[in-house]
């Protein structure tokens, strides 16, 4: 690993579902097409690395949402999405809309 962050901004990309999620960081973190799409799928993903030759080349994976749609209040599915980042090594940073 080189001593680097990989930042995925998809501030001002509407996320309404997982789906949409998956299909925003599918390419920018190089998710082979075998890739899961689930939560266990990423989870392995982010946490044990050796699925994405992108992801693994880099110490520290930061995503950035905006606040709305799939991250707006209280939803299960983006609370469970949330917590598979471990806030060190791998972080989700959840943006207020002006």
């Amino acid at each position: 690993m080189t001593d680097s962050e990989l930042i995925i901004d998809l501030r001002g990309r509407l996320i309404e579902t997982l789906n949409d999620f998956w299909d925003a960081v599918s390419e920018p973190c190089g998710l082979p097409a075998w890739f899961g799409r689930n939560l266990d799928a990423w989870s392995d993903t982010i946490e044990t690395r050796g699925i994405s030759e992108v992801i693994d080349s880099h110490d520290i994976l930061i995503v950035h949402v905006d606040q709305q749609g799939l991250f707006d209040g209280d939803r299960q599915d983006a609370n469970i999405l949330a917590g598979t980042f471990d806030g060190e090594q791998n972080q989700l940073v959840v943006h207020r809309l002006a």
